[in-house]
């Protein structure tokens, strides 16, 4: 009866970390992330763009989890979307000359790829554009999950 009891518990405790493990995972770039960009500022921003797309939830890599949704506009400066994201943890944003949507095209891909910057808030972001890229020679704006190699979305925006 003892050991029964004591398998138990180990199993439900175990059960109680690796959920509040996840929890953390999920809630932590939440409660970390920056003040994010205003709509105003991301408008102004928008307005310099020459190029924009669409995010959109339905994309075949999506899922309830990781999804992106509204208008990205690209200059050559700034990227900004004015929407939202899923929340999680190390999101990057690249460039690719190839639409992809899901994470084996984005891997087999990535060689051509360019990392613009990373991605800190999930209501709109700003993200600014280095020097050395030139996007015109893209055409697809991709979120990606660094830390878990996950697709969040794409959109083509030439």
């Amino acid at each position: 009866m003892a050991f029964k009891k004591t398998i138990t518990l180990i199993i439900t405790h175990l059960l109680a970390g690796a959920f509040g493990v996840a929890l953390g995972i999920y809630l932590l770039p939440i409660l970390t992330a920056p003040a994010a960009p205003t709509s105003s500022e991301v408008t102004n921003l928008s307005t310099q763009a020459q190029y924009s797309g669409e995010f959109k939830r339905d994309l075949a890599g999506s899922d309830f989890l990781h999804w992106g949704e509204g208008k990205v506009s690209l200059s050559p400066t700034a990227i900004t979307l004015m929407g939202k994201l899923a929340p999680g943890p190390d999101y990057k944003l690249y460039l690719s000359p190839k639409f992809v949507e899901t994470e084996a095209s984005f891997n087999q891909e990535k060689a051509n790829m360019v990392l613009v910057g990373n991605v800190k808030t999930f209501d709109n972001f700003v993200v600014n554009v280095p020097q050395n890229i030139d996007i015109a020679k893209y055409n697809t704006v991709i979120v990606w999950c660094e830390s878990f190699g996950q697709f969040i979305t794409a959109a083509k925006y030439q």
